[in-house]
């Protein structure tokens, strides 16, 4: 008889989402473990290999050193109950809130000093000093009030099973590809399960963020015409704004695309220029107007801020957003949420250590070895290190660091991740996770994406999650309460088929920057770039959806062609 899936399954210090301490699965996994329990090594498999060919066969795949590899999706999915999405999604909620005050406070007030400076809570050197403040969009109201259209707000749960916030992403947040992407694949190959288990349906985001980006348009445009702006096909996030663009039913442009002139962002189309009304933008703040950031840009346009200033168009996310970013800002968040909203944080911070205070530096740099230290500005990973697993050399280096940069870092205490199991090497072994919710802002309501990014440190003992360290992801089930969503409608969305090359969803901001000039340098060397446009969940339903998805993937190993995103007409 082989061997179990759960044999010898360890439970270490950290969270464990589906096993509890008695070795009991938890309620909301019972029945993804009754089938897994059912299973030999050898049957997951099977349903691992059917839906990496699933996966291969949508094009998801990772650039890595500039080599496509497959995206790793683990067919173990992580499951969340109705109550402790509840919990996740007032509190992004809570905590998108309080971020859109805090930026009006900072930009709105021109001439003033913000409600929260005035009043001692944040001190006007942490915002005068932060890289991504931009004194060119000082005094701008969005038409609608919105500067955070779109965020991701990355959490962990730690030991004792609670959800914390690590860190907060309202400049340009990525991955909600990856979140789509996740679900189809799944869905090609257990769709019984979706259809038995009252999993909620992510289907709508594409239409919730249209109805955000139209919501945001300047007044008086009654059909406002939406864009999404990209850096171009060389950029590592290109699918996801070309699978945006498309999903949406709206242009897919270049800077090149856009001119300004009398203070209006114009289109250039076949049938003369059109008048743009809200422009999506997935390029960095330093590259979107030449005028007043890098003057050397190519990628943006030129006097985009001036028409902007004027009212005549919306830029989501706002420019000046990276501000709320910073990582020393995120440590007075708790503070902000009291001092904004009247309510304590629903999601607390990871205890954090400001290293611009004397004394809490003193603490850090002598116990360097025993936390994780962050470049307040980074992102992905970049620059971080865990104290632990760092050598001497490291240490000294890191320490230095502080000395010279003190408002430059923060450290925090190290918190091991929850895990949920994943399968390697033929056996469920314990991995760690973070999830990143996505929240849309109609200036109306915030809207919580049931679900969201969950990435999995795939190396033993692995805590960042990062891609760039070796991570995956996994689906993320959040199961509907009684009376609440009735099961997902995946036919749909199962049946589109993506052929393209898909870069980390956790690419740094200095990736991102380097990234974007290597785009630049490249559009400027050439001519004229193509264009492209709880019930039960057993073992018998899964053995179908085997078999199905086994008569699919012999029909469709020929991969499809690359599907063109629409595009402008014309030059």
């Amino acid at each position: 008889m082989s061997p179990g899936l759960f044999d010898g399954y360890p439970l270490g210090a950290a969270w464990d989402e589906m096993i509890d301490s008695e070795s009991s699965p938890r309620t909301p996994y019972k029945a993804v473990h009754h089938t897994l329990k059912a299973m030999s090594p050898e049957g997951l498999k099977e349903r691992a290999d059917t839906l990496a060919r699933s996966y291969l066969d949508q094009g998801v795949t990772f650039d890595h050193a500039g080599e496509e590899r497959p995206f790793p999706l683990d067919a173990v999915p992580r499951v969340l109950s109705a109550h402790e999405w509840d919990v996740i999604e007032t509190g992004v909620v809570q905590r998108v809130t309080a971020l859109e005050m805090l930026l009006d406070d900072i930009y709105s007030r021109e001439g003033e000093i913000p409600r929260a400076v005035h009043e001692g809570v944040l001190p006007w050197r942490l915002i005068a000093s932060s890289k991504h403040y931009h004194r060119a969009v000082m005094g701008i109201r969005p038409a609608n009030g919105v500067r955070v259209h779109v965020s991701g707000v990355d959490l962990i749960r730690d030991e004792t099973g609670t959800f914390r916030v690590l860190e907060d992403n309202v400049r340009v947040p990525s991955g909600v590809s990856y979140v789509m992407a996740n679900r189809r694949a799944m869905a090609n190959v257990f769709p019984e399960a979706f259809s038995t288990m009252r999993i909620r349906s992510i289907n709508e985001y594409p239409q919730m963020l249209l109805n955000v980006l139209r919501a945001a348009a300047p007044d008086g445009a009654s059909d406002p015409t939406v864009v999404v702006l990209t850096p171009g096909i060389f950029n590592s996030a290109y699918f996801e704004h070309s699978l945006l663009a498309r999903m949406m039913g709206v242009e897919l442009v270049e800077g090149r695309d856009l001119v300004c002139a009398g203070g209006q962002v114009r289109m250039r189309t076949t049938q003369g220029d059109r008048p743009v009304d809200v422009i999506y933008r997935r390029v960095d703040d330093e590259f979107i107007d030449p005028v007043h950031f890098r003057g050397d840009s190519v990628l943006g346009v030129a006097g985009m801020v001036s028409a902007i200033r004027a009212g005549r168009v919306t830029v989501a996310n706002a420019i000046g957003n990276g501000v709320a970013d910073d990582k020393l800002v995120y440590s007075y968040l708790p503070d902000l949420i009291r001092f904004y909203l009247d309510e304590d944080p629903i999601l607390p911070n990871v205890d954090t250590h400001r290293c611009e205070d004397p004394s809490a530096l003193e603490y850090v740099l002598a116990h360097a070895d025993e936390m994780v230290i962050k470049p307040v500005d980074g992102s992905g990973g970049k620059g971080l290190v865990v104290g632990a697993r760092a050598d001497a050399a490291t240490l000294d280096k890191v320490r230095a660091a502080l000395r010279a940069n003190p408002r430059g870092w923060i450290a925090q205490p190290v918190v091991q991740l929850s895990t949920v199991p994943t399968f390697i090497d033929g056996t469920l072994v314990p991995r760690h996770v973070d999830l990143r919710p996505f929240a849309v802002n109609d200036g109306e309501a915030i809207r919580v994406l049931p679900g969201g990014l969950t990435r999995v440190a795939l190396p033993e003992g692995e805590l960042v999650v990062n891609s760039s360290q070796g991570g995956g992801s996994k689906d993320t089930w959040v199961l509907a309460g009684r009376g609440g969503q009735p099961p997902s409608t995946t036919r749909a969305e199962a049946e589109v088929r993506e052929v393209v090359v898909m870069s980390a969803p956790t690419a740094s901001y200095e990736d991102s920057i380097r990234a974007q000039q290597q785009q630049q340098q490249q559009q400027q060397q050439q001519q004229e770039v193509p264009r492209h446009a709880e019930p039960n969940c057993g073992v018998a339903v899964l053995d179908r959806a085997l078999h199905r998805a086994r008569r699919r993937d012999g029909a469709h190993r020929r991969r499809d062609a690359t599907p063109t995103p629409r595009r402008p007409r014309g030059a």
